[in-house]
């Protein structure tokens, strides 16, 4: 089968047929698992030049170790540079760091203050309806609706 039939049964343009081939193929040919272990390898090294400088790196560590937020460095660091460095990056920066073996973690106020905020809420039952009776739970007669009472509210409109 060539490529473009291939690409055309995948829905995808040839190019990208060539370009994995180009990238993953081998003496012995295409393989898919050496491909994926190839591809995830080139995602975790891939380096990012507008947020992954060193620098940058430092700046937002030295913030950290002054018990900053990540919240205030990334609302900090967003008038310094074109683009801001979002909170969320930076408490990727954090675990990255302490799978390496780092401390920035350390340097949190709150250390995973949102698990236990969603665990919270759920172990009070907030956004529960107070005795609810679930739809599995009603009598087999409302399937039918013969009486007001048994329809629905529904928005759709059949037939229109």
């Amino acid at each position: 089968m060539s490529q473009r039939q291939v690409a055309r049964d995948l829905g995808i343009h040839n190019s990208t047929i060539s370009r994995e081939l180009r990238r993953n193929a081998n003496a012995d040919g295409y393989e898919p698992e050496l491909a994926k272990h190839r591809s995830d390898n080139r995602r975790r090294t891939a380096w990012k030049w507008t947020k992954r400088l060193p620098s940058m790196i430092n700046i937002v560590a030295k913030q950290l170790r002054e018990e900053w937020s990540p919240e205030q460095i990334s609302g900090f660091m967003a008038p310094l540079i074109d683009k801001g460095v979002s909170y969320q990056w930076i408490y990727a920066l954090i675990w990255d760091d302490k799978t390496r073996g780092g401390d920035l973690w350390r340097h949190l106020r709150q250390p995973k203050r949102r698990s236990k905020h969603r665990a919270h809420a759920k172990s009070t039952g907030l956004g529960k309806i107070p005795n609810r009776v679930g739809i599995e739970h009603r009598p087999a007669e409302v399937d039918d609706r013969l009486f007001i009472v048994h329809w629905e509210g529904d928005t759709v409109l059949k037939g229109a």
